[in-house]
């Protein structure tokens, strides 16, 4: 049985090495223009071509988005910086716009196409009409339930994959089209610059009271009424397996390594774990867990079991929960000595109890006893950003692993 493809999110060079080393079996990732993240790292040139070098050595894939709506202005560019990138060896484009696929064409004929879930595909008409263009795999809308995704995979064959959403947050607007952003900042959801006005507080101010502003629910903090939950899918490998989902997709591209090391962590475990014992599966509640450690809103399943009514769709509390701080990531650990170089991502200070998150899923609790500065002078703290540290570490702890603390909030 041919393994479910895990796809991760990578925001930069170093989250893609971080996402592999983790467990994914593929990257998607945008350049500097013409993908839906403007605010993410994303990738120059000479970055997205030792990206796609690290991954194909390890046996892994890179897909790009060049999913944006693109106007006249951007076509001229777009041509030339997909002319600049032919070479590199990318092993699909996630598409939208039907320009966009002709350019491609005209580039580099063969090329594998993949559908972004922008393109709001929703029903096996338009399936076969993607097909027609030569669209190897499709990403569903995130508005189709388990039950269309089957009727989907049945209608197209084995000629198109199917690719699903698992984790992540959730646009309010449908699939993703929005024009929100852009009506109140000018910033355009549609062409990668998303001012995420649906994550702001909102309160009501009536016509004739001008300056009296009311809750639109009876919350001190405002109300959130386009604030959606996040995905959550780990419970679910065997229906989304089952329904033929070819590819299960990780959203993300703006987050943090850590976030990225311990999404994919956990989907690597409960993907092993589905096709090591199918008949015996069973949900760890430990992948939960883990997967709540990472700053979220409170999950959901989305639309994959019914279409969600407002009263359990949106995330009422308003905010992020995170139960761990992330401190810093090991670039180099000599075994002889047991210290590892880390690269310090927030405060972290000699006595502190952290946890060690490795590549490959291993885990270990220790106490820094004592930090020290590049020089090896000993330090009680470490406040600034990026600095690299030396810390004796109670276990190995290979390249990229994961320093985090538990906040005291969640103690």
């Amino acid at each position: 049985m041919k393994k479910i493809e895990l796809l991760a999110p990578a925001g930069d060079l170093e989250k893609l090495i971080v996402a592999l080393d983790y467990g994914a079996d593929a990257v998607y990732f945008g350049g500097e223009a013409f993908s839906l993240r403007a605010g993410a790292g994303n990738f120059s040139v000479e970055d997205m071509k030792s990206g796609v070098a690290y991954a194909h050595r390890r046996g892994k894939k890179c897909y790009l988005a060049v999913n944006i709506f693109p106007h006249n202005e951007d076509i001229g560019p777009l041509h030339d910086y997909l002319s600049s990138i032919r070479h590199f060896g990318v092993d699909a484009f996630i598409v939208s716009d039907p320009g966009v696929i002709e350019i491609i064409k005209e580039i580099m004929p063969g090329s594998a196409l993949h559908l972004s879930t922008q393109a709001n595909m929703t029903n096996y008409r338009a399936a076969g009409f993607w097909k027609a263009q030569g669209i190897r795999r499709i990403v569903t809308a995130r508005e189709l339930t388990i039950k269309e995704i089957c009727e989907l995979k049945e209608s197209l064959g084995d000629d198109v994959e199917l690719e699903a959403f698992v984790h992540g947050a959730m646009c309010m607007a449908y699939s993703g089209r929005c024009l929100l952003s852009n009506f109140m900042t000018g910033r355009d959801a549609n062409r990668g610059m998303c001012a995420h006005p649906c994550r702001w507080r909102y309160r009501l101010l009536e016509e004739k009271r001008p300056g009296e502003y009311y809750p639109v629910e009876e919350d001190e903090r405002g109300a959130y009424v386009l604030n959606s939950k996040d995905l959550c899918m780990i419970g679910h490998m065997p229906e989304l397996i089952g329904a033929g989902v070819s590819s299960l997709k990780i959203e993300g591209r703006s987050k943090s390594v850590f976030y990225v090391a311990t999404v994919v962590n956990a989907y690597r475990n409960a993907i092993d774990s589905y096709y090591d014992d199918t008949d015996g599966y069973r949900v760890d509640p430990a992948w939960l867990s883990e997967l709540s450690n990472v700053s979220h809103r409170e999950f959901s399943t989305g639309f994959y079991f019914d279409r969600p009514a407002d009263t359990n769709q949106n995330d009422e509390a308003g905010g992020y929960t995170r139960k761990y701080s992330f401190l810093g990531i090991v670039k180099a650990y000599d075994a002889k000595t047991g210290f590892a170089v880390v690269e310090q991502r927030n405060k972290m200070t000699a006595g502190d109890e952290i946890e060690v998150l490795c590549p490959g899923g291993g885990r270990f609790s220790q106490k820094l006893r004592a930090i020290y500065d590049e020089e090896g002078a000993a330090i009680g703290a470490a406040p600034h950003p990026k600095q690299l540290l030396k810390i004796k570490m109670d276990k190995a702890a290979a390249e990229n692993s994961i320093l985090r603390k538990k906040n005291v909030n969640d103690a």
